[in-house]
């Protein structure tokens, strides 16, 4: 049977250094590298799949996300007000095509198009 009390004491323990200074260098790397979060959810009854949820988070910075060649939030309209511009200069195009067909089209096909 040992004696707990003859134990050699290890070296005297280092202060903690403050949680928010290694938070901060944490959050810093992880921005600076970016990391990958992935899961899978299944829900099956009677091995029969009822439903499948697939979840990837990617945390990164702006640059980071750049570097790796995410950049959907500038081409989102809901996002972006640039995207949004391009959405509806596309819609716009789009529309005076369709009246051109139209004012160039015979009266019956005219009906058709509509």
């Amino acid at each position: 049977m040992t004696d707990l009390g003859t134990w050699p004491a290890g070296p005297d323990p280092q202060p903690a250094a403050p949680l928010g200074g290694n938070l901060a260098d944490l959050l810093e790397r992880v921005l600076d590298k970016g990391i990958v979060i992935a899961g899978d959810i299944k829900i099956d009854l009677l091995d029969i799949e009822l439903l499948t949820i697939r979840l990837r988070l990617f945390i990164a910075s702006v640059e980071t996300a750049r570097k790796a060649g995410i950049d959907w939030w500038e081409t989102d309209p809901a996002l972006s007000s640039r995207a949004a511009r391009d959405a509806l200069t596309e819609e716009n195009a789009l529309l005076r095509a369709r009246l051109d067909a139209l004012e160039g089209a015979e009266p019956d096909a005219r009906e058709v198009i509509r």
